[in-house]
């Protein structure tokens, strides 16, 4: 059958192919432009490289395809304005397992990278950030972690004190219900009109959201109580406040759909297309001029899932979930081995340390430990218990022998001990309300077990907690038999190559395929390579 033709073309010295493999190459030749032609005698469609077009002559020419670059498959405008060569972001794992080295890696790759350090004390992240900026300096393509944090918002408020004095200009707003006075300041200090009247901002907020109404609050500009008492404290000056009132509060909004840790577990179909609708009425209601980016995390594991994303016009990636079994990751070794064996259903959910009493959850890792099974049981005695004591002795024998490991007043004298050095106001309320008393000492395990999986505690071992969701049974699918198969080849730039790679390949051949190519199944499956050898 004759096809329809828009002119005819010659090749140079490479003859058009025709055969699957001929387009299987084609998928993995992705900077050079390519055409398809038509063979005049069978039919046949085949791809070639090179030549010239013309209008009349040689082999009759159907299409002609740009080349696919990584640096473009999301919005330029992310690079514009974040100075990555690429559209794509290592967000921040907690306690520090997206390490400063992850951080540096990233940056000097031309990635974005997020240190995590939520859920670390104060000094911790204050010498973190001291090296980061020695390290990475003045380059933008990098930032920090900041946490909702409603059980500790004097924490909250000193870890963005700090990033403002330190000079971090980019932060991962995760966990976030509501707006706080820390994200608002953060966000509004050092804005400034230029001369053509619109705003320049000096602070960049990438807000984890995963439901339109909480990105509807980071998409409108910020509370006008908050900025009037962040004003009144002197916190924010009142032409700061003004220009915070004409613009949303961030311009970067990552859609977390089914993710390890907090997630609401929803599929990225589903959710991103709720989420650009909304940015899209809020920017038509405001007259909003300035580019609001939505990037695409959660279930990123795979090149399919990076080219699925771009394909409903993320700005950037997000990954999270493959990058904690990287090398430069904060996590134990005994706890990458773990990951490694992660099969897409081997994750589940469990009760969350730092809202456990709201009955928020987390997704972790399920295979290999008994986490989220204890998490849950102590969660349900909460539920059903008014205090410690009123437990029945039965369950209270089996939870101190083999969830604490300790009785009930040694775990909470360990327990007041913490919170005497963090927050003291912790111990008097517990001490005048038994249920918050059981909370705490129930947040205890909960928040000792994720520590126990970074230390690589042996005895331990079958507590650890796992952020993880399915990504990582994936992206260990996708790379059974090949060199990422091995824990120690799995480093955060050759991961993160290898996904972009992967996916410019696939969305060549998609290229072919929209064009009217006879694509084969192989090519809709890039194997790992690796790009970072000498």
């Amino acid at each position: 059958m004759s096809l329809p033709r828009i002119g005819g073309w010659l090749p140079d010295h490479e003859a058009p192919g025709f055969q699957p493999d001929d387009f299987v190459a084609a998928t993995r030749r992705t900077t050079t432009p390519a055409v398809l032609v038509q063979d005049p005698a069978s039919g046949a469609v085949g791809v070639g490289f090179g030549g010239a077009a013309v209008a009349e002559g040689g082999w009759p020419l159907l299409a002609s395809l740009p080349a696919v670059y990584a640096e473009w498959l999301g919005e330029r405008s992310f690079s514009e304005v974040h100075g990555a060569r690429f559209p794509y972001v290592a967000g921040a794992m907690a306690n520090g397992i997206h390490t400063a080295d992850m951080t540096i890696a990233c940056a000097e790759a031309g990635l974005l990278g997020f240190f995590g350090a939520a859920g670390l004390s104060l000094g911790r992240v204050e010498e973190n950030v001291a090296r980061l900026v020695a390290t990475l300096g003045d380059r933008p393509n990098w930032g920090a972690n900041l946490i909702h944090s409603p059980n500790e918002p004097d924490l909250e408020a000193a870890v963005a004190d700090l990033f403002l004095r330190a000079g971090v200009r980019r932060v991962e707003a995760s966990a976030y219900m509501a707006l706080t006075p820390s994200i608002v300041r953060y966000a509004c200090t050092g804005l400034r009109a230029r001369p053509d009247g619109t705003v320049e901002r000096r602070n960049h907020v990438f807000a984890k959201i995963s439901r339109p109404e909480v990105a509807r609050r980071f998409l409108e500009p910020a509370p006008a109580d908050i900025l009037q008492a962040l004003v009144g404290r002197g916190l924010l000056t009142a032409d700061e406040a003004a220009l915070a009132r004409r613009i949303p509060l961030a311009t970067d909004l990552s859609v977390e759909a089914d993710s390890g840790g907090h997630t609401d577990n929803r599929p990225l179909p589903a959710l991103f297309p709720a989420i650009q609708a909304t940015r899209d009425e809020i920017a038509r209601q405001h007259g909003y001029t300035e580019a609001i980016r939505l990037g695409a995390g959660g279930g990123i594991g795979t090149p399919h899932a990076v080219a699925a994303a771009f394909a409903l016009g993320a700005a950037y990636v997000l990954t999270g979930s493959v990058n904690q079994a990287c090398v430069e990751s904060g996590l134990s070794p005994a706890g990458r081995a773990m990951l490694v064996d992660c099969g897409i259903a081997d994750v589940t959910m469990a009760p969350a340390a730092d809202m456990f009493e709201l009955g928020v959850t987390v997704q972790v890792l399920h295979r290999g430990t008994l986490f989220a099974t204890r998490g849950r049981k102590l969660y349900q005695l909460y539920r059903e218990h008014p205090s410690l004591d009123a437990i029945p002795a039965p369950e209270r024998a089996r939870v101190e022998k083999d969830i604490l490991r300790a009785t009930f007043p040694e775990a909470w004298a360990s327990t007041r001990a913490f919170w005497m050095a963090r927050d003291p106001r912790e111990v008097a309320r517990a001490e005048a309300d038994p249920k918050h008393l059981m909370a705490l000492v129930f947040r205890s395990y909960l928040g000792l077990s994720s520590r126990w999986a970074i230390a690589g505690d042996e005895s331990r071992r079958m507590d650890y907690q796992i952020w993880c969701g399915p990504a990582m049974g994936a992206f260990n699918a996708w790379t059974r038999g090949t060199f990422l198969e091995r824990p120690d080849e799995r480093r955060v730039v050759q991961v993160a190559y290898n996904l972009l790679d992967g996916a410019t390949a696939i969305t060549r051949a998609h290229q072919l395929r929209a064009a009217g190519a006879p694509v084969p199944a192989a090519a809709f499956d890039p194997r790992p390579r690796n790009l970072l050898s000498a």
